[in-house]
């Protein structure tokens, strides 16, 4: 498998086990416009990233597994938006790690988009 592709993989086949292993994290940044519970939508996303990354690491699925993940990474943007929102009377370091956040979703997407482009 390509080293990209892997790594994409591994990123999102980490992330993916992590909303299942240690949810609460996730649950809080489920923007509450969503209907349901934020633990269903912290599973939902948890089994997509698991899927696409199941996608990105098999060759025939890697175009489609790519294009997806630049969609999932689009997806959870709101997310990002309301942990930055929700943090920001916390101490500084913390706040950075959830600013940081924001500006990176852009490489994400991209690094998706390269993936899907070269199979």
């Amino acid at each position: 498998m390509r080293r990209d592709a892997a790594a994409l993989a591994a990123l999102l086949a980490t992330t993916g086990v992590l909303h299942f292993a240690r949810p609460r994290p996730f649950d809080a940044i489920v923007p509450r416009g969503l209907p349901g519970r934020p633990r269903t939508w912290t599973h939902l996303s948890g089994a997509a990233e698991l899927a696409v990354a199941a996608a990105v690491a098999h060759p025939r699925t890697r175009r489609a597994g790519g294009l997806a993940a630049a969609g999932l990474f689009a997806a959870v943007f709101p997310a990002n938006v309301k942990m930055a929102y929700d943090w920001r009377r916390r101490p500084p370091v913390w706040r950075a790690v959830a600013y940081g956040r924001l500006p990176l979703q852009v490489p994400l997407v991209l690094w998706a988009l390269r993936v899907a482009r070269v199979t």
